[in-house]
């Protein structure tokens, strides 16, 4: 049984799935999508985004960028919403994120209407992703009396950070799958506070590993590791503050 928090710290939760490209797909598909989900998803906005891509080759990484249009469907609070690009499906929860049994049906749903639509043959990607932002009362911070993934200083460096970044990419799965554990800080809202951004990001690492029938399993396994990743970062003084609930 996973905790639960009466002040979880997560800012955004995000599922995404990415079809390989022999996927067909036209300008028809969204709207043929948003037919099956347009009851609950009641608003309707076109975003631009620009989507990096880095590939390796003979004179090292090369890197190109090409525009992206995405179609958002949101609620009416708009703090859910499904994204829709090309082969792309993404279902996203903002904060206040109630509970993984609340978001977990709107991932189903919009999957539900992406295979009604679409001939899915494989995946390029998987994606489960929560971001977390911690706000400790303090303007002085031992991270070690809250953190279990933190920075490291040998007794020869300064002790005293005035920012940080420190990740890791963990294998799963016999490296079928990775994920990317990610902790910062940030600029606090109050002055009298320190702010924190731990960034949790599982994903199917080897294209075209998971079939159709087996993804939203994939999807509750990737959560069930999350949440066990989430509480191997932390310690019981971040709990306390989360507010843990029986």
């Amino acid at each position: 049984m996973h905790k639960k928090y009466e002040n979880p710290p997560i800012i955004e939760a995000v599922c995404e799935f990415r079809l390989t490209p022999d996927t067909q797909w036209d300008l028809t598909t969204p709207g043929l999508i948003y037919e099956k989900i347009s009851k609950e998803f009641v608003n309707k906005e076109e975003i631009s985004l620009q989507e990096v891509t880095l590939v390796k080759t003979a004179e090292g990484l090369q890197h190109s960028v090409r525009p992206d249009q995405r179609i958002r469907f949101l609620t009416d609070d708009k703090k859910t919403f499904i994204q829709l690009g090309t082969r792309l499906l993404a279902v996203n929860r903002l904060k206040p994120y109630s509970t993984w049994e609340d978001f977990k049906p709107k991932i189903e749903n919009a999957f539900s209407a992406l295979n009604e639509t679409v001939d899915i043959s494989s995946f390029q990607r998987i994606g489960l992703r929560y971001i977390n932002r911690i706000d400790i009362p303090s303007q002085t911070v031992d991270l070690d009396q809250y953190f279990d993934f933190k920075p490291f200083l040998g007794k020869g460096l300064p002790q005293l950070l005035k920012s940080f970044i420190v990740g890791c990419e963990i294998p799963f799965r016999d490296g079928q799958d990775s994920c990317k554990v990610q902790l910062t800080n940030t600029i606090p809202e109050t002055p009298a506070s320190s702010s924190y951004v731990l960034d949790l990001n599982y994903f199917l690492a080897t294209a075209e590993a998971i079939s159709k029938q087996d993804a939203l399993e994939w999807v509750e396994n990737a959560h069930n590791i999350l949440e066990d990743i989430f509480e191997g970062c932390i310690t019981d003084s971040l709990r306390a503050i989360f507010k843990e609930s029986v």
